[in-house]
């Protein structure tokens, strides 16, 4: 299967839609989830045209890594919470519903995480930057 460019992660980064950031580097973005399972909910995708973690690199698949534990050790403090459900869908068949490969941090437990289904409920953008501000300062 080929990489989708107009999926919604590749326009981000091209700059072609706009996105709540947390953190840049080289090789990841971080932002938060438009549509959080629980507040605080960012996303890390790898600025590498790959559509699962199948088809990432293994320095592009290293770099995502390096971010998400950034972004998680963030997410935690900023929102005193004592963990957080890390993921990454892989393909349709696991949820995955950008096909860009991506990490989810959801600062919850598994069991509130079911209780809340992905990609269904827009959060306003004042909300989501409430929360972004507050991550930021542990970055």
């Amino acid at each position: 299967m080929s990489y989708d460019q107009d999926n919604i992660f590749a326009k981000i980064l091209r700059g072609e839609l706009p996105c709540i950031k947390l953190y840049e580097d080289e090789h990841t973005l971080s932002f938060m989830d438009i549509m959080p399972q629980a507040d605080g909910h960012a996303l890390i995708i790898s600025k590498e045209p790959a559509e699962t973690l199948h088809d990432l690199s293994p320095e592009g698949a290293a770099a995502c890594i390096h971010t998400t534990q950034k972004i998680a050790k963030a997410v935690e403090a900023a929102l005193d919470v004592p963990g957080s459900l890390v993921m990454q869908l892989n393909g349709k068949g696991a949820g995955q519903t950008v096909p860009h490969v991506h990490f989810h941090v959801v600062p919850t437990s598994i069991a509130q995480l079911r209780a809340t289904p992905h990609a269904t409920t827009p959060e306003k953008p004042e909300r989501l930057e409430e929360f972004a501000r507050k991550i930021r300062e542990y970055l």
